[in-house]
C-alpha cells in the first residue's frame, strides 16, 4: 500500500497514483542499535504481543552477551508475553519506558520515518512480497553503511562512548 505524500507535478495536472481495492497490510517491527547504527527489522502480518516478543527474542539473540537496553513506547501491546520474555532474559533485558505519543524520543521512530520517505511513499508494489523485499532490502542496505542510519537517528558514537 503507497503512502501518499505531497509531491509536485506538471502545472494544472494532479499526479495520480493508483491504489488497491483491498490493501493487504504489513506491519514493520524493529530496533535500531543506537552504538552502532545496525538494525533488527521483522515484517509480519500483525503487531501484536507474540510478534513483539518475538523481536526482544530476536535482540536477545543478536546479543548474547551483557545487557540490552530498549527504549519502549507505552502501547498495550506491550505486556504478558512481553513479560515472560523480560524474566526469562534474567537481568539481561531493560525496557525504558518513553512517554506516550512521543515518537520524537524514539530512535527506530525516525529510521521508519526515513523508510516510507525512501520506500513507500507514492508507490505501488506489484503485490505484497514486492513491498517485502522492498522493506528488507532498504534495511539491508542500512546495515552495510551503518553511519547513515547513525545520521539519520542523530547519534554520534564519540559522545555515547
Amino acid at each position: 500500500m503507497p503512502t501518499l505524500k505531497a509531491m509536485w507535478g506538471p502545472k494544472g495536472q494532479q499526479v495520480m497514483i493508483p491504489t488497491p481495492a483491498q490493501p493487504k497490510k504489513r506491519y514493520g517491527i524493529g530496533a535500531v542499535d543506537y552504538h552502532t547504527g545496525q538494525t533488527v527489522v521483522l515484517i509480519r502480518r500483525r503487531k501484536r504481543r507474540p510478534e513483539v516478543a518475538e523481536l526482544l527474542e530476536t535482540l536477545l539473540q543478536k546479543h548474547p552477551r551483557g545487557k540490552v537496553y530498549v527504549a519502549w513506547d507505552n502501547s498495550n501491546t506491550h505486556e504478558d508475553e512481553i513479560e515472560a520474555v523480560v524474566r526469562g532474559a534474567a537481568g539481561r533485558l531493560i525496557l525504558l519506558y518513553l512517554p506516550t505519543y512521543s515518537p520524537w524520543l524514539n530512535p527506530i521512530e525516525m529510521l521508519w520515518r526515513h523508510f516510507r520517505r525512501e520506500v513507500t511513499h507514492c508507490e505501488l508494489f506489484r503485490n505484497v512480497k514486492a513491498l517485502v523485499a522492498a522493506a528488507y532490502d532498504f534495511f539491508e542496505r542500512y546495515n552495510r553503511c551503518p553511519w547513515r542510519t547513525l545520521s539519520i537517528i542523530g547519534s554520534n558514537p564519540a559522545e555515547i562512548t
